[in-house]
């Protein structure tokens, strides 16, 4: 009697909990999910920033580029390139407005900036002593004052980089 007691006892518990403990599905998209990488095309205007040589750690560059939104239309965003110290920077890649870059990159819009930010350096900013801008042969110059919202920042690394292909650059 007492073992059919502590046995139906013990399975009442596990069902009680089993009900209340159940597992629920997931809502939303999970903030910690990895960026979703997407091909785009692009044309490099101008190196904003760029690490000095390291052998030991990961680098950056920051470029001023038009992404192509369609065969006839293009906007400018911020791209921000990794790259490890055995891999090829992308400035010594062609940095001529004429090629266009095939890659995949993510949209991060937590490190998305403007124009005027982008080419001065915020104040604090240990980039802020390299604050010009090294525009890629025959690319347009860009108006600082004439572009004042933010810029979509996309961060891609060595390891996505896709090809250069080299088309003519649009007529203005």
């Amino acid at each position: 009697m007492k073992l059919a007691k502590a046995v139906l006892s013990g399975m009442t518990w596990l069902a009680v909990t089993g009900i209340l403990c159940a597992p629920t599905t997931a809502r939303g998209e999970l903030q910690w999910q990895i960026p979703r990488m997407e091909p785009v095309r692009l044309r490099l205007v101008a190196l904003a920033w760029n690490h000095l040589p390291t052998s030991f750690f990961a680098s950056e560059e920051i470029f001023i580029a038009e992404i192509e939104i369609t065969k006839d239309e293009s906007r400018l965003v911020k791209l921000v390139y990794n790259f490890l110290p055995y891999q090829p920077r992308l400035s010594e890649n062609d940095f001529n407005y004429s090629t266009v870059h095939e890659l995949r990159a993510a949209r991060d819009p937590q490190c998305d900036a403007t124009l005027g930010e982008i080419a001065t350096g915020q104040v604090g900013d240990w980039r802020q002593e390299q604050s010009q801008l090294k525009y890629s042969t025959d690319a347009p110059a860009l108006n600082l004052a004439r572009h004042k919202n933010r810029l979509p920042c996309y961060i891609t690394s060595a390891a996505d980089y896709t090809k250069p292909v080299h088309e003519p650059a649009p007529e203005e």
